[in-house]
């Protein structure tokens, strides 16, 4: 039950990265190629960061390319549709463009729960599995890891050091998940429990309009 919950986690991020990472590239005016790096890169830059972090060489990404090319064939699909629209002449109206924002905030949201989650499991696979910290560690940088590494490959300011307690909801999902998995018997309710807790948080922040205190020169 836990690996196929991971798995599910694995198609949900990738999918809402990749869609995160195509909406920031299109944004940029970047052509096709530079829409599938940007895509590609957000869907399995955290988990890079994570492997190299552990030791684990080559990455994942490398060894199984399977999210790399479902990434990619995301951004294609996504890519078409809006050339399609605008190679037409049609301009988007105000509430599909309010909808795609809308979007965008599930697409990190969702992206980051998954991976954050996933990220957490890969530290039980590892001879220190019993470190708190590092497991908290390892969940926090492959959620954030590959918005991160987007927002840099795009020259923008990291979306985590801005926006909405976004790392924050990482850390705490993965504190919870971390204790939960660590000293209890139940792996799949305490991954499901962390994965919700993130997805509350940014709802949460989202809605009220919650940020950390930031100095205004």
């Amino acid at each position: 039950m836990g690996d196929t919950f991971i798995t599910i986690m694995n198609i949900i991020g990738s999918l809402a990265f990749a869609l995160s990472g195509v909406s920031l590239a299109i944004r940029k005016k970047m052509d096709i190629f530079g829409v599938m790096i940007l895509a590609v890169v957000t869907a399995t830059g955290g988990g890079v960061l994570r492997d190299i972090i552990i030791g684990r060489f080559p990455p994942v990404a490398f060894t199984d390319p399977s999210y790399v090319i479902f990434s990619g064939i995301v951004a294609i699909i996504a890519f078409a549709i809006v050339y399609i629209i605008r190679a037409k002449n049609h301009a988007i109206p105000s509430k599909i463009l309010d909808r795609y924002n809308k979007a965008n905030f599930w697409f990190d949201t969702l992206g980051l729960a998954a991976f954050t989650v996933e990220g957490v499991h890969a530290g039980l696979q590892t001879s220190q599995s019993h470190n708190l910290f590092l497991l908290i560690f390892l969940g926090v940088i492959t959620g954030v890891g590959g918005g991160l590494l987007r927002d840099i490959f795009a020259i923008e300011m990291p979306y985590i050091f801005t926006k909405h307690i976004y790392a924050v909801a990482a850390i705490i999902g993965a504190i919870v998940m971390g204790i939960l998995v660590l000293y209890t018997p139940f792996q799949t309710i305490s991954m499901m429990a962390g994965f919700v807790i993130i997805v509350c948080i940014r709802v949460l922040a989202y809605h009220f309009q919650w940020n950390l205190p930031k100095i205004k020169l």
